[in-house]
C-alpha cells in the first residue's frame, strides 16, 4: 500500500466530453439545464469517492465554425457554475465543487463574496478555477471595445487573486463571538479593510461575510502556457492541464513545480491533474466498439470546427479530409498551449484531418484512453508513479453512462492497487486533497512581528 494517493476530479461537461455525446443514447440530451441530471452525477461521483466535481465555464458563447456546425453544437445552454454547486452542495456531504470564474470579466468583490458564500453553504467544499478567458468573442458582453492581450490578462490575474484572498481575510477566524449574554455579536478589532490600490484594481473592502471555513476556497488554475504556469506556481493549489504523452506530461510536471520556490512555495503545495477521457469496456473489443459508435456520430462540419482555432476554417474546407493538415502555423495568440498540444499530436501521429478531428472530438486534445478497467488503471498508475501527475481530471465521454462505468469498474481496480482511497479522509475539500488551511494575512503579519 502506497502512502501517496491519487487525487481525482470529475470534469462534468453536461452531456459528456465527446463532441457528439448529446446524440448518444447513453447521454441526457438536455443535460445543460437539467438539475436532476447534475444531482445524479454529483451523487455518483461522491459514491466513487472523487475529491471534486468541476465544470468549465465562459462568460459568453464561443464558436469558430460556420452556421452548419453551429446548429449541431450540444453545449449551447448550461447553468452558471456557482449557482449550480450551491444547489448540489445541499444533496451531498463530502465531494468538493470547482467553479470557473474569470479574472478578466468578473468583479473581485462580487467574486470573493460568491465563493465565500459557496464555501459556507457547502461547509468547506468550494474551489475557484482561476481563468483569464482566452475567447475574444465575449468582450462585447461587458461593454469593452476589445479582448485584452494575454500579458495584460495574466498581469491582472495575479493582482486579482491577491485582492480576492485579501477580501476573504476581512474577518479574523474568531471575529464572531455571538455572545447572547453580553450582547456582543462580533469584535470590530478583528475586522480589516483591504484598501487595495493597484495597477488594475482599486478595492476598499471589507467583505460582508465572515472568513470561509477553508480559510480560502481551494485555488485551481487551468492552462499550460508560460503565463499560465507562472500564475499556477504563484497562486494555485491544483492545476488542470492537457497532455497526450508521458514525456510531455513529465516535462510539464517538473517545469511548473520547479517554478514554485521563487514564490516561497513547496512542490507538494500544487497538485498537477492532467485530463483523461476513458472509454471503458469489459474487453478491449467492447471499448473499441464504444469508441467507434461515438465517432460515427460526428458530423464533418462539427469535426472541422474543432480544428478552426488552429487553422483557418476556409482553408480546411477546401482540403481532403483524408490528407494531412494543410500546414502548421504558429499557434494563434491566446490559445498557445492548446495549439501546441494539437500541432504536436498531428505531427507525432501523422494524422489526417479526419483522424485529427476525430481524436479531438473525444476530449479537445486531452488524453483519450480506450480499454478495459485494468488497462486504464495501468496507464493512470504509470503517469502517477513516474512524475507526470498527482491525480487526474476524469473527463467522461458520455454522461451519465461513462461516469457510472468509471465508478463501477475503474475505481475498484485503483483501490485494489492501493492507489485510491476507500473512504474520505476529512469533511472539507482541503482535508481530502491533503492541502493545508491558509492563515489570514493579518494573523501571519502578527506572528511575523
Amino acid at each position: 500500500m502506497t502512502q501517496r494517493k491519487l487525487r481525482l476530479g470529475a470534469f462534468i461537461m453536461a452531456t459528456g466530453h465527446h463532441i457528439a455525446a448529446w446524440r448518444h443514447p447513453g447521454a441526457q440530451a438536455d443535460a445543460g439545464i437539467n438539475i436532476d441530471h447534475y444531482i445524479a452525477l454529483a451523487k455518483t461521483a461522491e459514491r466513487g469517492l472523487f475529491d471534486q466535481v468541476f465544470v468549465a465555464d465562459s462568460p459568453g458563447i464561443k464558436h469558430t465554425g460556420d452556421e452548419e456546425s453551429f446548429s449541431r453544437q450540444g453545449r449551447m445552454s448550461h447553468f452558471e457554475p456557482v449557482t449550480l454547486w450551491a444547489a448540489l452542495s445541499a444533496v451531498t456531504r463530502h465531494i468538493g465543487f470547482v467553479a470557473t470564474a474569470s479574472t478578466t470579466y468578473e468583479d473581485p468583490f462580487l467574486l470573493a463574496r460568491k465563493f465565500a458564500s459557496l464555501d459556507h453553504i457547502s461547509k468547506g467544499r468550494a474551489a475557484w478555477n482561476v481563468v483569464t478567458t482566452s475567447a475574444d468573442s465575449v468582450h462585447g458582453n461587458f461593454g469593452l471595445a476589445a479582448h485584452p492581450d494575454p500579458a495584460v490578462r495574466y498581469e491582472r490575474a495575479h493582482e486579482f487573486v491577491d485582492v480576492v484572498k485579501g477580501l476573504w481575510d476581512s474577518f479574523d477566524d474568531d471575529a464572531f463571538v455571538r455572545d447572547r449574554a453580553s450582547g456582543v455579536y462580533f469584535d470590530p478589532q478583528k475586522l480589516h479593510k483591504l484598501n487595495h490600490v493597484g495597477k488594475h484594481l482599486k478595492v476598499e473592502g471589507p467583505l460582508n461575510i465572515e472568513r470561509p471555513p477553508q480559510g480560502y476556497p481551494v485555488i485551481v488554475q487551468a492552462g499550460s502556457s508560460e503565463d499560465g504556469k507562472e500564475l499556477a506556481a504563484a497562486t494555485a493549489e491544483a492545476i488542470f492541464t492537457a497532455w497526450t504523452s508521458l514525456a510531455e506530461a513529465q516535462a510539464f510536471y517538473s517545469d511548473v513545480k520547479g517554478r514554485m520556490a521563487k514564490y516561497g512555495r513547496r512542490p507538494e503545495e500544487l497538485l498537477v491533474l492532467p485530463g483523461i477521457s476513458p472509454v471503458i469496456g469489459r474487453t478491449q473489443e467492447e471499448a473499441e466498439a464504444k469508441w467507434a459508435e461515438l465517432q460515427a456520430l460526428i458530423h464533418p462540419s462539427v469535426g472541422l470546427a474543432t480544428l478552426a482555432p488552429f487553422w483557418p476554417l476556409d482553408e480546411l474546407q477546401r482540403w481532403d479530409l483524408d490528407a494531412p493538415p494543410p500546414y502548421y502555423p504558429e499557434p494563434p495568440k491566446g490559445v498557445n498551449s492548446r495549439a501546441h498540444v494539437v500541432i504536436e499530436l498531428a505531427r507525432r501521429e501523422g494524422y489526417t484531418l479526419r483522424q485529427l478531428y476525430e481524436y479531438l472530438a473525444g476530449a479537445r486534445g486531452h488524453w483519450v484512453v480506450i480499454g478495459t478497467p485494468e488497462t486504464i488503471a495501468d496507464r493512470m498508475q504509470e503517469w502517477f508513479e513516474n512524475g507526470a501527475a498527482d491525480g487526474f481530471n476524469v473527463m467522461p465521454p458520455v454522461l451519465p453512462q461513462s461516469l457510472d462505468e468509471f465508478v463501477d469498474l475503474v475505481i475498484p481496480e485503483l483501490q485494489r492497487r492501493g492507489l485510491f482511497r476507500t473512504a474520505y479522509e476529512g469533511s472539507t475539500l482541503r482535508e481530502n486533497l491533503g492541502l493545508a488551511r491558509p492563515e489570514s494575512r493579518y494573523t501571519h503579519a502578527v506572528k511575523a512581528a
